[in-house]
């Protein structure tokens, strides 16, 4: 049970599809005592239940662009559990226009709405839970290769995932030097959620991750779940500022996979398998 006695706060679970229910699962079932969010009246009828189901656990309010639920956050969270072992931030928003039309066709507004949603929301929401955290607290964000590299379609929300993972860094070093808080990103390959759903041509995201990935295949939010589990328990004790990759190796390779098709010849995986 290697989250006995611990618990913590999940930002961002949407249903029993997205990454953060994965990682709900992992640590619920190591012990942990969690404590859920939903932004508005809609997410609430989906993650009420969930949290039920995890032992009835706590449920707050929390649109991280809503400065009441933000002030009110630290509050509830001492109310329930006095301080916290963990956070998990997995929230990330871009306007539908900014991930449908080229990326030099961003507006302004959808940019700073990204920005504010997606990386300024676990620098602003670390300080809130700054009087609940306990020394030695683990923070984990999800992030996604289209931080590094380029990812057609994923348009802003790429700039986005860099500039998560570059806060991931500067908070660890403040973060580890005055309370010995760690501080790490996971970035997950392509995974059917509702917030994948708004990016354009995602099938085919998947498939060529599938074809191109040294394991030959797509992860599933257990395996992200049981990489945070690590990431959120002692066994990491030592690891911050790191990105994590959870997604079958593919960040690895440097040019599409080969194989030898029918005729023994080789081809591009992506190729044999149309």
């Amino acid at each position: 049970m290697l989250m006995q006695g611990k618990k913590g706060l999940i930002v961002g679970l949407a249903n029993d599809k997205s990454i953060a229910y994965g990682i709900a699962e992992a640590l619920h079932a190591h012990g942990a005592k969690m404590a859920f969010s939903y932004p508005n009246e809609a997410m609430q009828k989906r993650v009420e239940p969930i949290a039920a189901a995890f032992d009835n656990s706590p449920v707050y309010k929390l649109d991280v662009s809503n400065e009441a639920d933000m002030s009110a956050i630290a509050e509830l969270v001492a109310r329930d559990f006095g301080e916290i072992d963990f956070l998990v931030h997995s929230v990330a928003f871009a306007p539908k226009e900014a991930l449908t039309e080229g990326f030099m066709k961003t507006s302004k507004e959808a940019f700073q709405i990204a920005m504010d949603v997606s990386v300024y929301s676990l620098i602003d929401l670390t300080n809130r839970l700054e009087p609940v955290l306990a020394q030695g607290a683990s923070i984990i964000t999800l992030s996604y290769l289209g931080g590094p590299k380029y990812i057609p379609n994923y348009n802003v929300m790429g700039v986005a995932k860099a500039a998560l993972e570059s806060s991931v860094r500067y908070m660890a070093v403040e973060l580890g030097a005055s309370k010995g808080q760690r501080v790490n990103a996971i970035s997950a390959g392509p995974i059917k959620t509702l917030a994948a759903s708004g990016i354009g041509d995602f099938r085919q995201i998947l498939n060529w991750n599938e074809c191109n990935a040294p394991l030959r295949k797509n992860v599933s939010i257990q395996e992200v779940g049981n990489s945070a589990l690590y990431l959120l328990s002692d066994l990491s004790s030592g690891v911050s500022g790191e990105v994590h990759y959870v997604d079958a190796g593919y960040n690895i390779m440097g040019m599409p996979a080969v194989e030898k098709n029918s005729e023994g010849k080789t081809v591009m995986v992506w190729e044999n398998r149309e």
